[in-house]
């Protein structure tokens, strides 16, 4: 049988590529915001284009944090997708001075990338840790990225938090400055850049997440 997910549609964008790449290398895809359905998959897609603020709008809306918690709480994996990765930490510095509350799983503040061109839109390489699931396999490929900000550090120290015992794995791109790429945090995964959009790679990156189901 195949690994179930749900792709959450929160309103954040058109996500039906996110579908079909699912679906391409074998998941048994639904697209809902329906509470009982992302909560029952075996594994939950949270995606994100446009502004952090917007997202988490449309997030809290859905009632979507609520449901990360409860997944994470019982070792159920998530992945967060470019805005579906910012909305992870505890805010963003996107919409105005202020930074705007996230999810808080992770602690630290996206902010916006320092580069002679913003937005960064383009296919860069990552730099990916030993032992990486996500990665296997496409190490040392580029990925699809489209996004003005960024976290810049990982700041989980070892033993502190609900996730910091599942041993994360931080990857990381430069763009004018380097930044986190992707983190795979036990149950919790994220990618910054588009796997989705990503061609050949992605879809093992995706692959190889669904397999981990």
């Amino acid at each position: 049988m195949s690994p179930s997910v749900v792709v959450l549609d929160y309103g954040s964008g058109n996500i039906r590529s996110a579908v079909r790449a699912l679906e391409h290398v074998g998941a048994d895809v639904e697209l809902t915001a329906r509470r009982e359905a992302a909560l029952a998959a075996d594994g939950l897609f949270v995606p994100g284009v446009g502004n952090f603020h917007a997202c988490m709008a449309g997030l809290v809306a859905a009632d979507g944090p609520a449901v990360v918690d409860r997944r994470l709480a019982g070792g159920r994996p998530v992945l967060g997708v470019c805005v579906g990765m910012q909305v992870l930490f505890e805010g963003s510095t996107e919409a105005g001075a202020a930074p705007v509350p996230g999810a808080g799983q992770w602690p630290g503040t996206v902010t916006r990338l320092h580069a002679d061109v913003v937005p960064h839109m383009g296919w860069s390489t990552v730099q990916a840790p030993a032992g990486t699931t996500l990665f296997a396999g496409v190490e040392d490929e580029r990925f699809y990225f489209v996004h003005s900000y960024a976290a810049h550090t990982w700041d989980l120290p070892p033993g502190e938090g609900a996730l910091a015992a599942a041993d994360p794995r931080v990857t990381w791109a430069v763009h004018g400055e380097r930044f986190v790429a992707a983190v795979e945090n036990g149950p919790l995964a994220a990618t910054q850049f588009h796997p989705e959009k990503s061609g050949a790679a992605g879809l093992a990156l995706l692959e190889n997440w669904v397999r981990s189901l």
